[in-house]
């Protein structure tokens, strides 16, 4: 068996050992607590089986080897992960195995026949669909990629959950006793599941915000939730001076490589990022001499703690390093190996890889303001032609009696049933004669002609509105397009709000349509120019994160402040009797 394998084990084995611990536990409460109506029999045996599934996965845990792989270093308890990277179906196998063992430790556990039958029952179809999966798995995709990692806690972090854990299932167990407190421990029960389930659905996200303030060293070799900082100084390098000045109409860093006479040297650009390569001539005398941000790192200088800056890289990998602190070292230099006086890395956010992030996009961009400009004005003219067309286009087949109405209304949607695949290609051809191609015209015009799945759902709200309001509004002499704009509309508010909400995250998000019709980059959304920043920049995860994370925030913003009508929305939409 393969190290892999073996640390896979293991680590599913000790997490499986504290899971029968949590689960006698509670069966132990539940004993004591002797709250009536418990099945004081089918609560030993719970508490049986737990015991002895936490000895037995304690006991894999100790004798299986787990070979990490490599080094992690930490402080506290190191708490073991694994990860498997397989194909759906792997997946699909590996769930149905899991659920029918469930089946058979629930049916073990059941206080009557009829319940035991009928748990074997769904063992039994569980384990059927985890060996189709199986083989389906194995003639499809049979590769299986394990990760291994490990975090680490502090023994106080442990503690303190440990404490929450166990007190929430004996508040549990206990509350069952009276009735008046049953109600309660079953409602903190539940907000505690759903609170976790939060957590563990937020861990991407967390994982995401975490690591666009982390330093790229940070995103290799182990996992760390806390970002760590390197702390720098400001140094005037006599050999290598920088200086600071305008080229290229912006201000830039650069450094002299070549004395051209005159007075005149030739500079290279090193800030901003997406400068870099480039060259200008200038006098020093038209520049002003800015400092180089060095490193500060901590070791020791004969037996004394002393605190230092860099002053260069030598080719060796040593570092030279000029004392600073204590006072009597201050000004000395000496030579260092890197693993002698490592860098000083506190805990902190580099708030640093948002605007370096901005500044490697193209020159042309604008840092980025050029991509949000074309992107807001995609968002606004789809959401407002979206709206329009769909709220139009369903009154009418709503309200309005013309000839054919049905047919139509049937055509449109059959049009739902036609594949985006099948219509690119006319679509394009028709852009193309028109002359929209590398123009933003291909990605907004379309919403003005409405979607036949949000004119479906309008005109089901239409539908539900009584007539006699429309009737009214006719008494009063409107008009249909009166009676549609100033009764109607405001009646469909919910459901307008969620079709703007769903076209504004598909036209953030879209990259197909941009891939497919726009070159220039100055006419490039955010979501194409993410992809073309993830190409480019693969090698920089901590920029890489950073920007994701400033291309998704006004999404998940518009999200947390539209939530009420989004789900007054659905709902509505769910209830067709209203």
């Amino acid at each position: 068996m393969s190290a892999e394998m073996l640390f896979a084990l293991s680590t599913l084995a000790g997490w499986a050992a504290w899971f029968f611990v949590v689960m006698a536990v509670l069966a132990g409460l539940r004993l004591a607590a002797n709250a009536p109506g418990i099945d004081r029999d089918s609560a030993k045996r719970s508490l049986v089986v737990c015991s002895v599934g936490a000895l037995l996965g304690f006991l894999v845990c100790f004798f299986t080897p787990a070979d990490l792989g490599r080094q992690i270093e930490g402080e506290g308890v190191r708490i073991p992960a694994v990860w498997f990277y397989m194909h759906f179906w792997g997946w699909a196998a590996l769930s149905g195995a899991v659920m029918g063992l469930t089946s058979l430790i629930q049916g073990y556990l059941a206080v009557s026949q009829e319940e035991r039958t009928n748990k074997l029952k769904w063992m039994g179809g569980w384990l059927i669909f985890a060996g189709a999966s199986f083989w389906l798995f194995k003639w499809i995709a049979p590769q299986v990629t394990i990760f291994r990692g490990a975090f680490f806690l502090s023994p106080a972090t442990i503690g303190i959950a440990a404490l929450l854990l166990f007190g929430s299932l004996a508040f549990l167990a206990f509350s069952t006793r009276r009735a008046t407190t049953r109600s309660a421990g079953k409602t903190m029960w539940t907000h505690l599941a759903l609170l976790a389930g939060c957590a563990i659905f937020g861990l991407p996200f967390a994982w995401l915000l975490s690591s666009s303030f982390k330093e790229d060293r940070d995103l290799t070799g182990g996992v760390m939730w806390i970002p760590k900082v390197t702390e720098t100084t400001a140094y005037f390098d006599p050999n290598k001076p920088q200086f600071s000045g305008q080229a290229y109409g912006m201000e830039v860093t650069a450094e002299p490589t070549k004395d051209l006479g005159n007075g005149k040297f030739q500079f290279d650009i090193v800030a901003p990022f997406n400068m870099r390569g480039r060259t200008f001539e200038a006098a020093k005398s038209e520049l002003k001499v800015v400092p180089k941000q060095v490193p500060i790192v901590n070791g020791d200088w004969d037996g004394t703690k002393f605190r230092g800056r860099v002053i260069e890289e030598l080719g060796n990998g040593d570092r030279r390093i000029e004392a600073m602190e204590p006072a009597n070292l201050a000004g000395q230099v000496r030579d260092f190996k890197r693993d002698q006086a490592p860098d000083s890395r506190p805990d902190g956010l580099r708030w640093k890889n948002y605007p370096e992030a901005l500044q490697y996009l193209p020159p042309e961009t604008n840092f980025g303001l050029v991509y949000l400009k074309n992107t807001l004005i995609l968002v606004v003219l789809s959401v407002i032609g979206t709206i329009l067309s769909c709220a139009i286009v369903a009154y009418a087949f709503s309200r309005m009696r013309f000839p054919g109405r049905e047919f139509l209304f049937k055509v449109l949607l059959a049009t739902m049933m036609l594949p985006g695949a099948v219509t690119l290609m006319p679509q394009f051809l028709i852009f193309k004669n028109l002359g929209w191609i590398d123009t933003l015209q291909p990605l907004w015009v379309p919403a003005f002609f409405a979607g036949a799945f949000n004119v479906f759902m309008l005109r089901q709200f239409f539908n539900q509105i009584p007539m006699e309001l429309e009737d009214a509004a006719k008494i009063d002499g409107c008009s249909f397009l009166r009676s549609f704009w100033t009764v109607m509309l405001p009646q469909v508010k919910p459901a307008l709000a969620v079709i703007a909400i769903w076209t504004f995250m598909g036209t953030w998000n879209n990259f197909m349509g941009p891939l497919i019709y726009i070159n220039s980059p100055e006419n490039m959304p955010i979501a194409y120019a993410l992809q073309l920043f993830s190409g480019e920049r693969s090698g920089e995860p901590g920029l890489l994160m950073a920007f994701a994370t400033m291309t998704m925030l006004p999404v998940l913003a518009l999200f947390f402040f539209a939530q009420k009508y989004f789900i007054e929305g659905v709902t509505l939409s769910g209830l067709g009797g209203r």
